[in-house]
């Protein structure tokens, strides 16, 4: 029994607001992926924000093929490869034409922990999903996913919980441009996070 109601997919409406907002309002909510070997879920625990002014961001420079995504309608999925080697999942923000996302870098796993693990080929729960790469790996998520509307099945982003949850706010992991940015948010106390 999965801790969410699965018909409960946040709205387009969720997303096509302020980037921090979204950032600091998605820890709480459920990523949940219906693949063909099963149904994978996590609460979101970690995120960081991206705008389209911040030098770390992919759209600082303006559009090109790689980030075309974040430009475009807020609720979409942007998938790229980073160090030859990792996916990352973020989720697109803002109105069209603004190029700013959300990246998803923490979850703690809710359902279908045992096909996580095979993906990851890890037994310990709190290694499947924190972290990014660790995240789209366990979650079965994909290049193919890029672009994809997050606002239905098989990828998408149920109700949680938020109001009661504690936040913290600290910089970003893994930048060394706007690396003093207050723009990474995670559940206080959740050993699920990618690092403290």
């Amino acid at each position: 029994m999965v801790p969410f109601k699965l018909s409960e997919i946040l709205p387009r409406s969720f997303y096509a607001r302020d980037t921090v907002t979204v950032a600091k309002e998605l820890i709480g909510h459920y990523l949940v992926h219906r693949s063909p070997e099963g149904l994978t879920a996590g609460m979101i625990v970690e995120t960081e924000a991206y705008l389209q002014g911040d030098p770390a961001c992919h759209a600082a420079r303006g559009m090109t093929p790689r980030n075309r995504v974040m430009f475009g309608p807020p609720g979409h999925a942007y998938v790229y490869f980073i160090y030859g080697m990792h996916f990352c999942f973020n989720v697109v923000t803002r109105e069209e034409g603004v190029g700013e996302a959300v990246l998803i870098r923490a979850l703690e796993p809710v359902a279908g922990i045992e096909l996580m693990r095979r993906r990851r080929g890890r037994e310990k729960i709190t290694e499947l999903c924190s972290g990014p790469a660790r995240l789209v790996e366990a979650m079965g998520i994909t290049r193919a996913h890029n672009g994809y509307d997050l606002t239905r099945e098989p990828l998408y982003i149920c109700r949680g919980r938020h109001a009661s949850l504690k936040l913290v706010t600290t910089t970003r992991i893994g930048v060394t441009e706007g690396r003093d940015l207050p723009l990474r948010f995670y559940l206080e106390g959740s050993p699920y996070v990618s690092r403290k």
